[in-house]
């Protein structure tokens, strides 16, 4: 039996960008009919739907289907979480780590739903400085927690295979609300995704 990949794409997009990656690749002097090629304009259309899939998601349901109330109210920390999304200036992709931190105000959130969160707003046309804003926001309003705090640190393709092609910059933004502000506290979280505990 041959081989056989389930994907779920809408038609018409996939279809639509075909049509404009073929033409892409034929504009910047390619043979689209040659064997290595004849695929690629569909495998990118379904490509750049996978890595935009955040517009279709909700990041707030995400948390509100995994929220439990729970009177624990010391820091909770998800760290070293990959992320991978595409800057929206060059469409190239910007990869990382993300750090998180929120402090419990009687409920807590499946960790899954962490990382998953990030995926959500990592999967779109994107800025480091705006996805970190979005992460912290969507939590600090669907928890609505003691505080939340996050460090995002990047390798920008951008940078690194055009322009100033630094290869070794990394970005490194961050954002804090509630305990977070004060200095202790923040300094706490930022030791705590610095240690090396595992």
């Amino acid at each position: 039996m041959a081989f056989h990949k389930s994907e779920d794409y809408d038609s018409a997009t996939t279809d639509a960008l075909t049509e404009f990656y073929r033409a892409a690749i034929g504009r910047l002097g390619e043979d689209v009919s040659r064997e290595g090629l004849v695929k690629t304009p569909e495998r990118a259309a379904k490509a750049m739907q996978f890595l935009t899939q955040g517009y279709e998601q909700d990041a707030e349901q995400i948390l509100k289907s995994a929220m439990f109330r729970e009177e624990y109210s010391e820091m909770v920390i998800v760290k070293d979480i990959e992320l991978y999304s595409l800057c929206e200036h060059h469409l190239l992709p910007f990869f990382g780590k993300a750090h998180v931190a929120y402090i419990p105000n009687g409920y807590i959130v499946g960790l899954s739903k962490i990382p998953r969160v990030i995926d959500v707003f990592a999967r779109r046309l994107q800025v480091q400085e705006r996805l970190t804003d979005q992460i912290l926001n969507c939590i600090h309003e669907t928890l609505n927690p003691l505080g939340v705090a996050i460090v995002i640190e990047a390798r920008h393709m951008c940078m690194m295979m055009r322009g100033v092609q630094k290869q070794n910059s990394v970005t490194t933004t961050s954002a804090f609300t509630g305990e977070f502000q004060r200095a202790e506290t923040r300094a706490e979280f930022l030791n705590l995704v610095s240690a090396s505990l595992h």
